[in-house]
């Protein structure tokens, strides 16, 4: 079963275009393990975030105060973790 979340936002006419920007994020998929090969190595839940560019990746992973605040809460929940990033069909 797929369930799927929308936010949907109406931003204040004096909102300036640099504050609102243009959505980095492409897309942004993730749920709890369910996998039968037995190779999770412990992983329980998995996330895939999709960039346009390499920029955007990397704003996201050192910039974005929102990922940022929510990277610092989970500190306390996860006990590993493991980030692998990769262009699409590049092998």
């Amino acid at each position: 079963m797929s369930l799927v979340h929308t936010v949907l936002l109406q931003f204040k006419e004096d909102a300036a275009p640099e504050t609102v920007k243009e959505p980095y994020i492409l897309s942004i998929k993730g749920g709890r393990d369910n996998s039968a090969e037995g190779m999770q190595g412990g992983i329980t839940h998995g996330f895939v975030v999709e960039f346009a560019t390499a920029a955007d990746r990397d704003y996201y992973a050192k910039n974005d105060p929102a990922h940022l605040a929510y990277a610092a809460s989970l500190r306390a929940l996860v006990t590993k973790a493991v980030v692998v990033d990769f262009a699409d069909g590049v092998y």
